[in-house]
């Protein structure tokens, strides 16, 4: 990976020293599909939903309903994570991408690795690289991971660290308000709710991960792209964006990309492809970039929340209509993401790959029909 920087290492890009962009990180094709204003200003049907927690439930889990069936995410607001806490974060974040690139490499995410410093984990099935940096940790394993990157610890380890916590508690007892919305937005009632909460226990054993990621300004970004085309694996996403706008979602009838706005305070929550598969594709996940601009560096977090690693995730009956067959099989997280690495690597469709037999031989099952409309991939054409 050719780098400018006086370190000749292949895991490090000086984003800041570039004066154009190389054929490394340049990806082709990514014009192919026109981009639309999320706010609402080129059309009303382009609006991102927006979910305000303040509403009664039953007004909220109607909005769920509606933003994950028809989009697979949507802004959420009122949620009662405090602003100034919101502000730490991306404080935090902004200082740890500052490091100096010794510092950070010490910590350099290495094969099979979940957690580190480096590359988004997907840009490894492609022969182009992002205009990105990213940090991955988990919050149960938080003070130990940062240790390679503040060895000897000190006031800015310590500050971090905190931040982060605090930041995780509140998104822990986020992550269960929301899914206790999601399955109302399923149609259960409070008594189902409690009775799959029983049975399954999917909130007492959620895990969560933490993705940072530091999108530098870019001399041409018509070429450049911070993120790829991807759908979430686990069940949902938080996405804590700064007010430089660069995430975009893709969205069918006709094919294009939404720019979703960057709201002070909100959270952009995304449906994730096992979630997809609990709900039996009512719900479906959704295909997302980030963009990068000219002027000013982009700083998002992910708060991915998903399944133990043993737990097997299958549709929940509740959600599979009388007389149909589930439309996908059972997976644990580690076997799904066995599967999405052979399709980025073919360019298939993990879903329609752990999709059941019965299922897709099914053509009356509008839900399966709904689902596979949804996980159509937007075509990118990747040099080899």
């Amino acid at each position: 990976m050719p780098t400018p920087s006086h370190l000749n290492n292949p895991h490090y890009f000086d984003f800041r020293a570039a004066r154009r962009v190389p054929e490394s990180h340049a990806w082709p094709g990514l014009d192919d599909h026109p981009v639309v204003d999320g706010g609402g200003g080129s059309s009303p049907d382009d609006a991102v939903p927006v979910v305000d927690l303040r509403e009664p439930p039953a007004a909220a889990a109607a909005r769920v309903a509606r933003a994950a069936e028809q989009w697979g995410a949507f802004l959420l607001t009122g949620h009662g994570v405090a602003g100034e806490l919101l502000a730490r974060v991306e404080e935090r974040i902004a200082c740890m991408f500052a490091l100096p690139a010794a510092d950070k490499l010490r910590a350099v995410r290495g094969p099979g690795d979940a957690c580190g410093y480096g590359s988004p984990p997907i840009s490894s099935f492609f022969s182009k690289y992002m205009w990105s940096e990213g940090y991955t940790f988990s919050p149960a394993s938080l003070r130990r991971d940062l240790r390679k990157l503040w060895p000897k610890a000190g006031d800015d380890y310590a500050s971090f660290c905190d931040v982060m916590e605090e930041f995780h508690k509140e998104m822990r007892a986020l992550a269960d308000r929301l899914l206790e919305l999601f399955l109302r937005a399923l149609g259960l009632t409070a008594d189902q709710v409690a009775a799959v909460e029983a049975e399954r226990r999917i909130a007492e054993t959620m895990t969560a991960t933490m993705h940072l990621n530091w999108y530098p300004r870019c001399p041409d970004p018509r070429r450049a792209l911070g993120l790829i085309a991807h759908t979430d694996s686990g069940f949902f996403t938080f996405v804590l964006q700064s007010l430089v706008p660069g995430l975009q979602l893709f969205r069918h009838g006709p094919d294009r990309w939404v720019a979703v706005p960057a709201v002070p305070g909100a959270f952009v929550v995304n449906v994730g492809d096992l979630f997809h598969i609990l709900t039996n594709g009512r719900f479906h996940s959704v295909y997302h970039r980030a963009v990068v601009n000219r002027d000013m560096d982009r700083i998002s977090l992910g708060y991915f929340v998903g399944p133990p690693p043993q737990a097997k995730v299958a549709p929940l009956p509740e959600a599979v209509p009388p007389g149909r067959a589930p439309a996908y099989r059972a997976v644990t997280w580690p076997e799904y993401m066995g599967v999405r690495k052979k399709a980025f690597t073919t360019g298939a469709s993990a879903l329609k790959m752990v999709a059941t037999a019965a299922a897709a031989s099914d053509s009356d099952n509008t839900t399966v029909a709904t689902a596979a409309a949804a996980v159509h991939q937007p075509p990118l054409v990747v040099s080899s």
